[in-house]
């Protein structure tokens, strides 16, 4: 189990990978996508082709952790119907959702936007 505070920011890629990509090719997908390297607050969210298998990366202050799920039953929602190549921002509790193996309502918000203080 993960344990985010609610001012985590989940990425969730747009497109399936490779299942068998591990902490450098995810990092290289991110760094080349985006531009830079996970900061401390910061989800990146992938699946494989089928949606069996789920994997979160994120620096943890010291090192980059990845978890990954597969469920028991059935297959994790899909997440790239938008624009390829563009992430899906998620929140921490969507995120929650997601490992759980909830279905997602197309692109509604589930969450309220952000406040900016």
């Amino acid at each position: 189990m993960i344990v985010l505070g609610h001012a985590v920011r989940v990425w969730a890629w747009s497109e399936p990978v490779d299942g068998r990509l591990g902490f450098d090719g995810l990092l290289g997908r991110v760094m080349g996508h985006l531009g830079r390297r996970p900061a401390p607050g910061e989800v990146f969210l992938f699946t494989n082709r089928r949606r069996t298998t789920a994997k979160a990366l994120l620096w943890d202050g010291t090192g980059l952790c990845i978890y990954q799920k597969r469920l028991a039953e059935g297959c994790f929602a899909r997440l790239w119907d938008g624009a390829p190549g563009a992430p899906l921002r998620l929140t921490a509790s969507e995120l929650g959702l997601y490992l759980e193996g909830a279905r997602l309502a197309g692109k509604l918000p589930l969450s309220p936007p952000e406040m900016q203080l």
